[in-house]
């Protein structure tokens, strides 16, 4: 008996086994090949293949914001569209011209639907519950695939705002180590002039949208801060709370998102970090950039960047109806930070691409001086936390900005590694 004389059950149970790539030079073989593989009326074939490879069930997966995944799923679809992507990612030289834009979409479609963590605490449930998705993304990532990219000339702007956000997401490259360009992503959030009305004075596009080239370069700055790393040490992946898996979305256990006011978890303690340099320096910087950018304040051996931490208790105020988001209403809050007399007021609210954005101003004594503007990477109350920038609230063209880092305690009270 030959392989094609099996029964059809068979022929599937052994295709299922086979690496992806391979069943296309199968369906090459013959038509009874070529049938069983691409012109099934179900999709059995796909579905289990899918399901054999270590993918989290989008049967179980939910968006960043917690909405499930719509059936029927394209098993057959999915899963040849994350096959091409990763041949991309092993060889950038095979992308064909056009494709870069869906093989970046492809990725994020992965990295940002994944089943859900019930907590933040450190357990064996929760270990198990660690999305493979993300898992997987991290592995393929840490090869050098966003430096490389970043590298390509002639990258469109839609192509340049999702490798932003892939890399803000994945956390930091072997590129990201050089001075270079850590010089680099320091010109983009101590430059003035991307702070405008149009931008709410934060890392967003005019359109409302989030600026991911922005995010990317705040997520850099604040990094360093963070990780330690060598420009000539050798390491293929830094983990850390700004990386994979962190952006894994977070909905407790007897919660339902779309019945619960405070969907986004404002309230409990949390840790708000910021960078700032010398208001001088700031100045010089930007006067010399006024007919094009001039580094050399931050290429100064003499050039010093402070870090700082003030823990904040956050208390959930109101929720109030946003038309444009029926089930995420918009929340109001109200904190005190480590000083009694240090306060904290603001709103968060969904953003025209369906991200968390967060504004608030806080100050001493009542009064409102600091304004900051951020949004939540990754999931709902993932433990990522929030990124953005920080400045005044008048907003004047000579004021200080800034980046800052928003991450909740875990619910035992103690602080991602």
């Amino acid at each position: 008996m030959t392989f094609t004389e099996l029964p059809r059950e068979l022929i599937e149970e052994i295709l299922v086994v086979c690496d992806p790539v391979d069943l296309t030079r199968i369906a090459q073989t013959c038509s009874l090949m070529r049938s069983v593989i691409y012109l099934a009326e179900d999709s059995k074939l796909w579905r289990e293949m899918y399901l054999e490879l270590p993918f989290d069930d989008p049967r179980i997966c939910v968006s960043q914001n917690g909405v499930k995944i719509c059936e029927p799923i394209d098993w057959k679809g999915d899963l040849q569209r994350i096959v091409r992507a990763e041949t991309v990612v092993d060889n950038l030289c095979v992308v064909r011209p056009g494709e870069l834009e869906n093989v970046l979409q492809t990725i994020l479609q992965v990295t940002c639907n994944v089943r859900p963590l019930t907590s933040l605490e450190v357990n064996d449930d929760v270990e198990d519950e660690l999305s493979l998705n993300l898992l997987g993304v991290a592995a393929k990532l840490r090869h050098g695939f966003l430096d490389r990219l970043e590298e390509m000339e002639g990258l469109t702007f839609a192509e340049r705002q999702l490798t932003a956000r892939l890399h803000t997401y994945f956390g930091l490259t072997k590129k990201d180590t050089t001075r270079q360009s850590i010089i680099k992503s320091r010109a983009f959030v101590y430059f003035l002039g991307n702070y405008r009305p149009e931008t709410e004075y934060g890392p967003f596009l005019t359109t409302g949208a989030v600026n991911w080239e922005h995010m990317q370069a705040i997520h850099h700055v604040v990094s360093v801060h963070i990780v330690d790393l060598d420009e000539d040490q050798e390491f293929e992946f830094a983990f850390f709370p700004m990386s994979l898996p962190f952006t894994q979305i977070v909905i407790p256990k007897g919660i339902v998102l779309d019945e619960t006011e405070d969907w986004v978890g404002v309230a409990g303690d949390w840790s708000v970090s910021f960078c700032f340099c010398d208001h001088r320096e700031l100045l010089r910087f930007n006067e010399a950039s006024a007919k094009g950018l001039d580094t050399s304040v931050f290429e100064d051996p003499e050039f010093r960047e402070v870090f700082r931490t003030i823990e904040t208790k956050l208390w959930f105020a109101k929720a109030a109806p946003d038309p444009d988001h029926p089930t995420r209403p918009v929340i109001y809050f109200y904190g005190e930070m480590q000083s009694p007399s240090s306060t904290m007021t603001g709103h968060i609210k969904m953003t025209v691409d369906n991200q968390v954005a967060w504004h608030f101003t806080s100050g001493e004594q009542g009064n409102a001086l600091w304004s900051s503007a951020g949004i939540q990477v990754g999931g709902l109350q993932s433990g990522y936390g929030v990124l953005g920038s920080w400045s005044t609230i008048f907003h004047d063209s000579d004021d200080p900005v800034g980046p800052f880092w928003m991450q909740k305690h875990r619910h035992d009270g103690v602080h991602a590694p």
